[in-house]
């Protein structure tokens, strides 16, 4: 028998929400299958099983928190659980602090869509159940614990959710836009609550970015490195691929440098991996967490799996996918959970240069700044050129700055040949 229980999807998550189970006692479930859907500090994420088996029984119902590591159901595994299993098993969530194991007080404020369980995905049986079915009122906490607070009515809003369901946001756009009654004008007005839900939206993921950053800084000796990395030749390749490409399946440049990046990785281990209980262990996958800004406000890191196995055009596939999917809040817990090192970007309109902290216990952060037109020294020549400043933020407790200016080095000669990442 196997415990299942709310997974660490990070070093700052201290407990979650069961937004719903996915699956019902009996059904059989292979590993990596969809289980649940749970909300944390970093949106609604996908929770999947670390095993194969038949679910024997679920203990939680839904939009109740727990704390990380509490129980939430049984399966039966399809074959023993060796030592080894159990350590794999353990390995896919990042290891619990103390803190972690205290239950917080933390808001539930972000937006997941409602997915429905399968066990109500069957066509009804009678025209009573499906009335019953249509009539019922889907909110995500979030949105409930707002609306209670602002004394609003969720049946007179319209879901823009699937399936109708009541988001966060339904709260910020349909209350806004509603006209204001002269009787409520007056001066002598008291509103209901002072709170926003856009401001409330953000609050959860901002504390968890802060303590997580907190941990960073305190706990962990940066070294920090930069290279200016010419691109034209970069550019170039760019252009003559998506002159025979349709423009949904456009390349960009992020996906040639996350390519070359997790190339070069595999070379480099000392900046691939975890720094926990006093000792360094590399990892053996490349998962390169990418930062996707919310259009609500804040970050999430989902990974791109095994990247050093992918192509430029596979790794553009992943990150249209993961970016549209961290939007709507339909990530997978393997993807936010098992980055090995995070690759940071604010986009063409940001700065020249960002230099990111690591997050805990990965051990370097890499800053792609905006790409610009510069003069650059062509032997005797003097030619207009597309350059990037890189940054390296890495753990002195692994690797030395001599380790990271070889892998910068190496990422700059690896982009002079684009066409060597198809």
């Amino acid at each position: 028998m196997v415990d299942i229980t709310m997974p660490a999807l990070g070093a700052d998550m201290r407990d979650g929400t069961l937004i719903e189970w996915q699956v019902k006692p009996g059904d059989h479930i292979e590993k990596g299958d969809t289980i649940a859907v749970i909300e944390t500090s970093k949106g609604a994420i996908e929770m999947e099983s670390y095993h194969s088996g038949t679910i024997s029984e679920l203990l939680v119902e839904p939009e109740i928190k727990l704390p990380v590591g509490s129980v939430m159901a049984r399966m039966e595994s399809d074959s023993p659980l060796s030592e080894s299993a159990i350590e794999e098993a353990t390995s896919e969530t990042v290891p619990l602090t103390n803190e972690q194991r205290q239950e917080p007080e933390l808001d539930d404020t972000l937006l997941p869509p409602y997915i429905p369980p399968k066990h109500l995905r069957s066509a009804p049986s009678s025209t009573e159940a499906i009335s019953k079915s249509q009539s019922r009122l889907y909110a995500s906490p979030a949105a409930r614990k707002q609306a209670h607070q602002s004394g609003v009515d969720l049946s007179t809003l319209t879901g823009s959710g699937p399936n109708g369901t009541i988001v966060l946001r339904d709260l910020t756009t349909q209350i806004s836009s509603r006209p204001v009654e002269p009787s409520k004008t007056n001066a002598s007005a008291t509103p209901t609550s002072t709170a926003t839900p856009s401001s409330s939206a953000t609050s959860a993921m901002r504390q968890a970015i802060s303590d997580a950053m907190t941990r960073s800084k305190q706990e962990i000796p940066h070294y920090y490195l930069a290279l200016e990395i010419n691109l034209t030749q970069a550019q170039n390749w760019l252009v003559e691929q998506n002159q025979q490409r349709e423009p949904e399946q456009r390349l960009l440049l992020p996906a040639i440098l996350i390519t070359a990046i997790a190339r070069q990785l595999a070379k480099h281990p000392q900046l691939n991996g975890f720094y926990q209980d006093g000792h360094f262990t590399p990892s053996a996958d490349i998962n390169i967490a990418n930062t996707i800004s919310l259009r609500e406000g804040g970050l999430v890191t989902p990974a791109i799996l095994n990247a050093n196995q992918l192509t430029v055009a596979q790794t553009m596939d992943s990150l249209r996918d993961l970016t549209e999917r961290a939007r709507h809040g339909r990530l997978k817990s393997s993807e936010v959970s098992q980055g090995t090192i995070t690759v940071t970007s604010i986009g063409e309109r940001g700065a020249d240069m960002i230099t990111g902290v690591i997050y805990p216990p990965q051990v370097a952060i890499i800053g792609l700044g905006r790409l610009r037109k510069v003069p650059v020294v062509d032997g005797d020549a003097i030619t207009v050129g597309d350059v990037m400043t890189v940054t390296l933020a890495a753990d002195h407790r692994v690797s030395d700055g001599i380790n990271g200016a070889r892998f910068l080095h190496a990422l700059a000669k690896q982009l002079q040949h684009p066409e060597a990442l198809l």
